[in-house]
């Protein structure tokens, strides 16, 4: 379908950490609540600083190694609970049993959406194929979009491709999956890295910031304006709607 200036899209892909989901928010709020069951001290984590300590290591890190080809391929479920028992072992946390580490380390699969994601995604279904094109693995994409009500037309996610973003070959990959060419498919993400991986592969670009994601007044690596200049920037996913005319 047209949209609004000089280029023609059929489907819109989604990073999704960050960008449709408040990771950081959720991974806080549950590592409290199993604090308080257990009845820990307030002050025996930092649980901010855990929660960016698990993305950062247990995730960002990790995916990139694979993705670079320095380690073998693993899923982000596994990739987690790697990170997850350095962690507890790190803050000396031995009274959990299996069940209760697994359900923990799950807490990626119940991530909750940014309050204008839902709303926005419906918007923009009604004139577009949209899917995720996340590092998270099909069953963690596919658990989040149940338990947060995200309106996929279908699960798109470098599990199917063995490697990650920003490898070529994912967002080639999508593009190929949903027969289309890759100009007529938009990336959207909070991430200019994201965008500028997917864009030398043909694909169009939707930078939408949220400026919240690693919390109030934190630093951020993402430019305010990032330059050159993606085909749309919009605030939240509703003014992505109406840029492009749904």
């Amino acid at each position: 379908m047209s949209t609004p200036g000089t280029f023609t899209v059929r489907a819109l892909l989604f990073d999704v950490f960050g960008t449709v989901v408040d990771w950081r928010s959720t991974v806080i709020w549950e590592s409290k609540a199993l604090a308080r069951h257990h009845g820990w001290p307030a002050d025996r984590v930092n649980w901010p600083a855990f929660a960016d300590t698990w993305r950062r290591e247990g995730y960002s890190a990790a995916v990139g190694r694979i993705a670079r080809g320095e380690a073998p391929w693993a899923r982000v479920d596994e990739l987690h609970r790697r990170q997850l028992d350095e962690l507890l072992a790190g803050y000396s946390i031995d009274e959990l049993d299996e069940p209760e580490i697994d359900r923990f380390n799950r807490v990626w699969h119940r991530l909750a959406p940014w309050p204008d994601a839902v709303p926005g995604l419906i918007r923009l279904r009604h004139r577009y194929t949209i899917a995720p094109l996340s590092n998270g693995n099909f069953a963690l994409l596919t658990n989040m979009a149940k338990h947060a009500g995200l309106p996929w037309d279908c699960i798109l996610s470098a599990e199917l491709f063995h490697t990650y973003k920003p490898q070529p070959e994912v967002y080639l990959g999508a593009v190929d999956l949903l027969g289309l060419q890759p100009q007529e498919v938009m990336m959207v993400a909070a991430h200019a890295s994201d965008l500028e991986a997917a864009r030398p592969s043909g694909l169009r670009t939707a930078y939408v910031p949220r400026p919240l994601e690693h919390g109030e007044g934190a630093s951020t690596r993402e430019p305010v304006a990032p330059a050159p200049p993606f085909d749309i920037t919009a605030a939240d996913f509703l003014a992505l709607a109406t840029a492009l005319d749904c």
